[in-house]
């Protein structure tokens, strides 16, 4: 692994995609600041990190044979790593919030964005932004989201989460190409935030409506039964779950 340090950059992702398009990137090139201005989450969320508390960095993984019908395999594979690296950690309650966002409980304390770079039909390289909140107590105007010492109550040390999920995710994205999808997908989905329960959703235009979580598609999307039993498919920004 390569380590490139920051005291401070707008977005560990652009900088990292950018570097990627001028220079010829070693592979598992990771870039680490201690504070980023303008962080990114899924659906052009913003994700609040603060200098000495959280982590926020950017990793960059070539691929190579791994078909673009099968890149939500990277989702699965990274969201899985740092799930269990926070078991291991002792964090309670760990969930996966489809597609990639981490829970402690129902509280967010992890999120990932991650940009996949196509070759014809084939994934180049991915870019997997990674914020997540470590020694944090205070979230204004965020009340769903908590850290690994609030809800543990111990603090932690950055560099050796870092270093563990780093380490674990590099790990898991080796031979991507090689794994077997449907024991992957059963692993996300036995973590997947309530799977099975009945939750409310809601689209874009303000519809709220009930519906069970019954798992992923093979291209990552979520599957919802409905109240009239119908089976459905949404991707990222067709729904949003409520609660």
């Amino acid at each position: 692994m390569k380590l490139i340090k920051l005291s401070a950059i707008h977005s560990t992702n652009s900088y990292l995609k950018q570097l990627a398009k001028e220079t010829l990137l070693q592979d598992e090139t990771v870039v680490l600041t201690s504070r980023q201005l303008s962080g990114r989450g899924q659906m052009g969320n913003g994700w609040l990190s603060r200098e000495g508390q959280s982590l926020t960095f950017s990793m960059f993984k070539a691929f190579e044979g791994l078909q673009t019908e099968r890149q939500f395999m990277i989702s699965m594979e990274v969201s899985i790593a740092i799930a269990e690296t926070l078991i291991g950690l002792n964090i309670p309650n760990i969930s996966i919030k489809w597609p990639n966002d981490i829970l402690s409980a129902n509280h967010k304390i992890g999120g990932v964005l991650i940009e996949n770079v196509l070759e014809a039909l084939f994934v180049k390289y991915s870019i997997i932004g990674i914020g997540l909140n470590v020694n944090e107590t205070n979230f204004p105007n965020f009340p769903k989201a908590s850290s690994m010492k609030l809800e543990t109550g111990k603090n932690f040390t950055l560099e050796e989460v870092f270093q563990k999920i780093s380490e674990n995710v590099f790990e898991k994205l080796k031979n991507l190409d090689k794994k077997d999808f449907s024991e992957m997908k059963q692993i996300y989905e036995s973590k997947l935030f309530r799977n099975g329960m009945v939750s409310v959703f809601e689209t874009p235009e303000g519809l709220r409506f009930n519906g069970i979580i019954k798992g992923v598609s093979d291209v990552g999307e979520l599957l919802v039964e409905t109240e009239n039993a119908a089976q459905q498919k949404f991707q990222l920004k067709e729904v949003k779950l409520i609660y």
